[in-house]
């Protein structure tokens, strides 16, 4: 059995309502470690509660940039309490995202102010970038968050960025996007990312991968996008699994 570690997961999502008790059990018994990412205050309280049910789940807590209009003083103060939780692992889901109409200036201030908490209590970022690639590498570097590093989540950007990425300290994880046909961007992106700073996921209910493009997706799904990511490293993908779970390990801290 592969050692799969889905480092990025929203099992608390609407879209498992109907079958959520049997979606996560899944997860739990057929992947080594799952992290489930919170997308605002709400969200993050779930993510913790599902890591206290279950031994090999742990979360990420955060304002995602898509959700900034909710950030204000009061809302840090509570995602900075629940970041305490020892299986909070992350401050995440965290970012950019110029697709969305929230303000720029929003997304700027909510994103500033969580790096400043991740390198106040030392934990490692998961950050969200679309359309927004050159900015959010400038605030990453402005904000010191090579200090704690973290992951560039569903990586999007190019080849030629990968190197701008790993000197910020951080890791790149790869999704179901990784197997799509129109994905050679991607799969070129991954060919530059050494062994030592991949991570897999599957931002699951979301970017299914081939065979089950289309579907719901769900943590055990992450096989497919190890073996895709072997094939383009090649290597088997048993050593992906085991390479990216000892990674994000690593990264997260945890033992």
């Amino acid at each position: 059995m592969m050692n799969l570690f889905d480092t990025h997961a929203h099992l608390m999502d609407e879209a498992y309502d109907e079958d959520r008790e049997q979606a996560q059990k899944e997860a739990a018994e057929e992947l080594a470690l799952v992290i489930n990412i919170g997308c605002d205050v709400q969200t993050s309280v779930a993510a913790l509660d599902l890591a206290n049910k279950y031994e090999n789940f742990y979360a990420g807590v955060g304002i995602h940039p898509e959700e900034a209009l909710k950030f204000n003083p009061d809302s840090l103060k509570e995602i900075a309490e629940l970041a305490k939780n020892t299986k909070n692992v992350a401050i995440g889901e965290i970012g950019l995202d110029y697709h969305w109409d929230v303000p720029k200036s929003v997304q700027k201030e909510a994103f500033e102010a969580q790096i400043a908490l991740a390198r106040e209590l030392k934990l490692p970022l998961i950050i969200h970038d679309r359309e927004s690639h050159r900015y959010t590498l400038d605030m990453l570097s402005a904000c010191k968050a090579a200090e704690v590093g973290g992951v560039m989540h569903a990586y999007s950007g190019s080849a030629e960025m990968v190197r701008e990425v790993l000197d910020l300290n951080f890791y790149v994880a790869f999704g179901g996007v990784l197997t799509f046909k129109n994905a050679r961007k991607t799969v070129e992106a991954a060919e530059k990312v050494p062994l030592d700073r991949l991570l897999i996921e599957t931002d699951c209910p979301y970017m299914t991968p081939v065979p089950f493009r289309g579907k719901r997706n769900h943590p055990k799904y992450v096989r497919f996008v190890a073996e895709k990511l072997a094939e383009v490293k090649g290597v088997s993908a048993e050593e992906i699994a085991e390479i990216t779970y000892q990674n994000g390990k690593k990264l997260f801290h945890i033992d």
